[in-house]
């Protein structure tokens, strides 16, 4: 698998699918796209502005093997990804990755998974979905998947998406659809049933699922969101704090572009 490597990719798509929220899709050359794809890992994708060195570093959404096509959602929140919006199909972006850690699917296949995913946290839970009702399939297992995603107002982006691979239930801040409150609110209110989650969204959100899962007595998986520079592991500037001592720092933390995004949320302190 070619994985941390600069490529260069062309825009297949670029559209506005909510205020401020943009859908990407980019295509790799056969000869040069990742042999597969974990949902919940990331990439970095540059701007084109030679004063913005860093990429930015998004989640992916989708995967499509057999075009070679990766999907990335995004919020716009600087002048990085303000200049992203430009992009028109045809053109060409530098993009580094496949990047990190995702979720475990093995550890997935089977079980009644709950996907908790607030505002642009919910964009790597769609790939997620689908992967698991796949291997699911598969492995000829009785698994399901319930997805709850939160939204500021009633601009519901993906969540029709979510719907192909199972029951979705909506909280919003505003309470103008679905729950009034966050996902947690909606999981209580809902008396939802479950005994595997996995959530991706702010970091307040993500203590609270942590809560949950203990609550509950069930296995979690939490995406933590970190500001990252090199998303390679040499800056450490995106440590999270560890219940276990790092093998490469020999203290009790973990850089999240690396030994993450994705970590059992066991093993993190937050």
């Amino acid at each position: 698998m070619r994985v941390k490597t600069k490529q260069r990719l062309q825009v297949r798509e670029s559209i506005e699918i909510a205020q401020g929220v943009w859908s990407l899709v980019l295509q790799y050359d056969a000869g040069s796209a990742p042999d597969t794809v974990v949902p919940g890992q990331f990439v970095g994708v540059y701007p084109r502005d030679g004063a913005r060195l860093l990429p930015r570093p998004i989640s992916i959404c989708g995967w499509d093997e057999k075009d070679h096509t990766l999907r990335l959602v995004y919020r716009v929140v600087g002048g990085g990804t303000r200049e992203f919006t430009t992009l028109a199909p045809g053109d060409a972006v530098d993009v580094l990755g496949i990047l990190g850690n995702g979720y475990d699917l093995a550890a997935l296949t089977g079980r009644r998974v709950l996907l908790l995913g607030g505002g642009i946290g919910a964009p790597p839970l769609l790939e997620l979905a689908k992967r698991i009702q796949l291997e699911n399939r598969k492995a000829g297992r009785d698994g399901s998947v319930t997805s709850v995603l939160g939204y500021r107002t009633n601009e519901l982006f993906l969540s029709e998406e979510f719907s192909q691979y199972g029951p979705v239930v909506i909280a919003t801040d505003d309470g103008t659809v679905g729950v009034h409150g966050n996902v947690i609110d909606a999981v209580r209110e809902k008396n939802l049933s479950f005994d595997a989650i996995c959530a991706c969204g702010p970091m307040p959100m993500l203590r609270g699922v942590k809560a949950l899962s203990e609550e509950r007595g069930v296995s979690c998986w939490l995406s933590l969101e970190e500001r990252m520079a090199c998303g390679v592991g040499v800056c450490l500037g995106c440590v999270a704090k560890t219940t276990k001592k790092n093998a490469h720092s020999k203290v009790n933390n973990a850089r999240v572009c690396t030994e993450g995004p994705v970590f059992n949320a066991a093993d993190v302190e937050i």
